[in-house]
C-alpha cells in the first residue's frame, strides 16, 4: 500500500512517526474519513470543510487543504483504486514537540498522514438491517470537533460488539445523541427526525446529505431532540454513516422496530444515496 506521510508518498510499511508526536502523546489532532466511487472523492467539499472546521477550533496551523486534496486523489491512483468504492482516511496532528500540554513553538510543523484502501460495502446489512443497543453518552463536550480523542467512541463500540450489535445508539441526560461512530435518525409520525447540530454531536457529511434527499423526496424532516422512550416507538430507526450509509436499525435492546424489518423511508434513503454516490441503482445481496 502507497500512503502519503508529511508530503511525501511511499510504502505503509516505510513510514516511521516519532514518539514525541502529539498525536501520539496526547491524541493532539484531527481526523477525516471519505468515501470514494470510481476514483472520484464523494461530498469532498464537506469533508473538507469540516476537517478545516476541526483544525481551526484546535488552533492546528494547517494551510495546504488544496494540496492533501489533491494527494487523496493520487493516492486512489497509486494504490490502484479508480474502478470500484474505497475509503480515504486522513489525521493530521500537532506536529513532534517535547512533552508538555501546552502548545509547542508556533513554527512546529504538523504531522501529516492518508492511506486510501478498498472498500466492501455492507450490502446484506443494507438489505436485512442490523441491532443496537443504549449506551450512555461520556465524551467530552465538544463532539463537533472530529479529534483524534476516541476513547468514549471505543469503549461504547466495544460494548457494541461484544452485545453482537453493529453500534451502539449514545445516550445523554435521555436524549438520544448519535452512534459511537455513525449518527442516528428516526421516523416518528412520518417525520425523518435526527439530533440538532449542536456541540453533542459530530456534523456528519452524510446527515448533511440525507436532510437534502429528504427535501427533495418530499419527505418532511425536522431536526430535534429525540429521546431513548421515542426512539424505541419509532417506526423506522437508521444510522447514518461514511461507510454505514443509511444503515437500517430493526431491533434496540432486544425490541423490535416497527415492524421489525427495513421501513419504506429507509428504502428510498438507501437508494436515493447509492444514486447519488455512483449513479446506479443500490446493489443486492
Amino acid at each position: 500500500m502507497i500512503v502519503y506521510y508529511n508530503y511525501s508518498f511511499m510504502p505503509k510499511d516505510e513510514v516511521r512517526i516519532s514518539p514525541d508526536d502529539r498525536g501520539f502523546l496526547f491524541g493532539d489532532g484531527v481526523y477525516e474519513v471519505i468515501h470514494a466511487w470510481g476514483g472520484q472523492l464523494f461530498e469532498a467539499d464537506a469533508h473538507f470543510a469540516r476537517l478545516e472546521h476541526s483544525l481551526g477550533e484546535l488552533r492546528i496551523a494547517f494551510r495546504d487543504l488544496a494540496r492533501l486534496r489533491t494527494a487523496m486523489e493520487t493516492l486512489l491512483l497509486q494504490n490502484g483504486l479508480t474502478q470500484g468504492p474505497a475509503r480515504i482516511y486522513c489525521q493530521i496532528t500537532r506536529g513532534v514537540a517535547p512533552r508538555e500540554h501546552a502548545f509547542p513553538d508556533p513554527d512546529t510543523a504538523p504531522t501529516i498522514y492518508a492511506t486510501a484502501e478498498p472498500y466492501t460495502p455492507p450490502v446484506a446489512l443494507w438489505e436485512h438491517g442490523v441491532r443496537a443497543l443504549f449506551v450512555p453518552d461520556i465524551r467530552w463536550g465538544r463532539c463537533d470537533i472530529k479529534s483524534l480523542n476516541l476513547l468514549g467512541n471505543v469503549l461504547a463500540t466495544q460494548r457494541a460488539k461484544e452485545a453482537g450489535a453493529y453500534d451502539a445508539i449514545l445516550v445523554r441526560d435521555d436524549t438520544v445523541t448519535e452512534g459511537s461512530h455513525t449518527g442516528v435518525c428516526a421516523v416518528l409520525d412520518g417525520t425523518m427526525v435526527t439530533h440538532p447540530l449542536t456541540s453533542e454531536i459530530l456534523g456528519s457529511v452524510t446527515r448533511d446529505v440525507v436532510l437534502r434527499l429528504c427535501h427533495e423526496l418530499s419527505i418532511p424532516c425536522a431536526e430535534r431532540a429525540i429521546t431513548r422512550t421515542a426512539l424505541l416507538e419509532a417506526d423506522e430507526v437508521m444510522f447514518l454513516g461514511t461507510t454505514s450509509g443509511v444503515m437500517p436499525v430493526i431491533e434496540i435492546e432486544g425490541q423490535p422496530i416497527g415492524a421489525g424489518r427495513p421501513g419504506p423511508v429507509t428504502r428510498r434513503l438507501q437508494e436515493a444515496l447509492h444514486s447519488r454516490m455512483l449513479g446506479g441503482a443500490l446493489p443486492v445481496d
